[in-house]
């Protein structure tokens, strides 16, 4: 009888999203990754709610969109400069702000989070947004490690839940990782992938395994460059550019790493290995985790691998 209940109400949950255009997007967390989905889907025509935590961390990422929206226009409007004047304040207003997450879901027809790579945090935040939201909202996260099982399990709304991982910089990169659970319903999933879509992105279906696809080939190659490293094997150097004239990749690893960021890394690695603790490839690094705790995470702070002065 509770096995045919819950089928009755996942049913009518699902019905709330069937054939769902999602126009308008309410985005948690505005750092650099939140500004740049934010900045795709103002671009794009969706109507966005971009949330933090304070007026000026929403300051800087207006200021960060709208800088990378200059650089958009000196490419896209070279001979018309009053045409692309008008491009970005027709994006801009396309985009509002809020430190209210609760007032911003109302309304929305998904929300989607990026903010810190922390699963109690994503679990607190759409536990209590899911009180909050339409039935008809879908929820999604951004986590680039993190299970989406896992974050949506604070939530009643298992079926319309899903994943949408993109890349940084996301104005540049194509790719988006549409993640389904083993609960998210075909409705919901339909929808984030056409929502992509909508952004001009190539979109790649994944199910909620480790990394998704990306980083679960990516943090093992680059974990196994630093482990080179740790055992003398190479300088960084030379192994960086062994890799980009060896394989043609545009960074080399330890490039990426700073690149990435070195906390970043730490707690993709982490969460891995939580997952899967018997696979040598989630071993973490003393190299890695020295450089963390000195506060040396990269470019963002000028030191982790490299020196960026």
């Amino acid at each position: 009888m509770a096995y045919v209940a819950h089928q009755i109400c996942r049913r009518f949950s699902s019905s709330a999203v069937r054939n769902v255009v999602i126009k308008s997007i309410t985005i948690i967390g505005g750092g650099q990754m939140g500004a740049g989905i934010a900045q795709v889907a103002a671009s794009t025509g969706h109507s966005v709610k971009l949330v933090d935590m304070s007026d000026d961390l929403l300051k800087k990422s207006v200021s960060t969109i709208e800088g990378s929206l200059k650089r958009v226009m000196k490419k896209k409007f070279a001979d018309k400069p009053e045409a692309g004047q008008e491009f970005i304040q027709k994006v801009l207003q396309n985009v509002s702000t809020t430190t209210d997450p609760e007032s911003a879901v109302q309304g929305t027809d998904l929300v989607l989070e990026a903010i810190v790579e922390n699963l109690k945090i994503k679990q607190e935040l759409f536990g209590r947004l899911d009180k909050l939201a339409s039935a008809k909202t879908i929820f999604a996260s951004n986590t680039s490690s993190l299970s989406i099982s896992d974050i949506a399990s604070s939530t009643n709304r298992k079926d319309r839940f899903g994943g949408l991982h993109f890349f940084n910089p996301v104005p540049m990169m194509k790719l988006v990782e549409v993640i389904s659970t083993s609960e998210t319903s075909q409705e919901t999933f339909d929808a984030l992938l056409n929502f992509s879509k909508a952004l001009e992105k190539t979109t790649v279906s994944c199910k909620d395994t480790p990394g998704f696809i990306v980083n679960r080939l990516l943090c093992p190659y680059l974990m196994e460059a630093i482990r080179l490293y740790e055992k003398g094997h190479g300088s960084k150097e030379d192994i960086d550019i062994a890799m980009k004239l060896g394989c043609g990749y545009p960074m080399g690893p330890f490039e990426l790493c700073d690149y990435v960021g070195l906390d970043t890394m730490q707690s993709v690695i982490a969460a891995f290995k939580t997952k899967e603790p018997d696979n040598p490839l989630f071993a973490p690094s003393e190299q890695l985790d020295k450089l963390v705790a000195e506060g040396k995470l990269g470019k963002k702070t000028g030191e982790g691998f490299y020196k960026y002065k």
